[in-house]
């Protein structure tokens, strides 16, 4: 079994930059804490992995998010709302288990620039 999941952090295709789940990594390490640390850090993540596109929020059209509990709505939201820009990207959100040790992973679709 490979070290890492078979995965690309991003692919361009069809004018659009796929970036894969971000969790709340920081320095290898998961980040702990409520949902609202969790959500800026994968925030974070996503805001670095647009970066290197040379995208940035503003350019994200799509995301979807997975919760691992419901009551994680609220916090998510403020911590969402506050980083990602109006006209706020469509989203899904999901509530399931993740198979990271975090309660949260958020992927997102950009327009390429």
């Amino acid at each position: 079994m490979p070290a890492s999941p078979p995965l690309s952090p991003a692919r361009k295709g069809a004018g659009l930059v796929f970036i894969s789940g971000q969790l709340p990594r920081r320095d290898g390490a998961m980040v702990t804490g409520d949902i609202r640390a969790q959500t800026e850090q994968v925030i974070d993540n996503l805001e670095a992995r647009l970066a290197s596109e040379g995208l940035g929020l503003g350019d994200v059209v799509k995301t979807t998010v997975w919760l691992t509990d419901k009551s994680f709505a609220a916090g998510f939201n403020a911590v969402y709302a506050a980083r990602f820009p109006e006209p706020y990207p469509a989203r899904s959100t999901v509530v399931s288990g993740l198979i990271a040790d975090a309660d949260i992973e958020m992927e997102a679709i950009a327009i390429a620039r």
